[in-house]
């Protein structure tokens, strides 16, 4: 009697992990349709269906295989991901988060003000090593003033990602892949690109100014929180951090 008890505990954790591995990538709806169509199948399993079991025996190995081959690349970089895990605020006090969000709001709403365009990562969990090896290494404190000459028009950096590790500015001139959804707007160019398909391979903070129409992104997860004021930005990334620290 114990051992479906067993089972279904063991197969919804997976599942659950699965669904976790995938958050953010395109990947994640077709996840859903294969792990309707293998609920299905434990449910006509026990049931004594046979001939619905055949059917969705077939089609699920179909699936799955479809699903590998589609989405190697997903899989490959979540792969790549596992056991290289660390907390954005595990080395850094309250206070010390408080002055590097401060000093790149203030940055972000003056390039905003002056219209000049930028785009910043901030790392969490997910290794931004990758790209930062795209862009050149700067390794210094984090100030409004550094970010705002980076990001100055004609400067050698100002058209990639700036990127914020381990509480300090890592990299500038970085580059990020570009999202592939269809779904978004024509009025968003390419660092709004840039920061979604960023956020879809990794768990880092993407903060987006737009040059064009004057105003502060933010794009967490895929998700892209649009029109911020500088007080609601910095409020919502502390949000997610803090969100983050309690799952650890």
């Amino acid at each position: 009697m114990w051992k479906p008890i067993v089972e279904i505990i063991i197969l919804w954790f997976v599942i659950y992990h699965i669904m976790l591995f995938f958050e953010g990538t395109r990947a994640i709806q077709v996840l859903r349709g294969i792990i309707i169509l293998l609920v299905a199948f434990f449910l006509f399993q026990r049931l004594g269906l046979e001939i619905l079991d055949w059917l969705f025996t077939k089609l699920f190995g179909i699936s799955v295989i479809a699903m590998l081959i589609i989405f190697h690349p997903e899989i490959r970089q979540g792969l790549a991901r596992l056991g290289q895990r660390h907390l954005f605020g595990t080395s850094l006090r309250e206070e010390e988060l408080d002055y590097i969000l401060k000093q790149t709001g203030e940055a972000a709403e003056n390039l905003c003000k002056n219209k000049i365009g930028a785009l910043i990562a901030i790392e969490k969990n997910d290794p931004l090593t990758a790209y930062i090896e795209s862009g050149v290494l700067i390794d210094a404190r984090v100030s409004s003033d550094l970010i705002e000459n980076i990001f100055t028009p004609n400067s050698l950096l100002h058209d990639g990602g700036l990127i914020i590790q381990h509480g300090r500015i890592i990299a500038a001139g970085c580059l990020f892949p570009l999202t592939e959804n269809q779904d978004l707007s024509r009025i968003y160019g390419t660092r709004h690109r840039a920061a979604l398909g960023l956020s879809e391979e990794t768990d880092a903070v993407v903060i987006i100014v737009s040059e064009e129409r004057q105003d502060m992104s933010l794009v967490y997860r895929g998700k892209l929180y649009k029109d911020l004021s500088r007080e609601n930005m910095l409020s919502k990334i502390k949000e997610i951090i803090r969100l983050k620290k309690d799952d650890a």
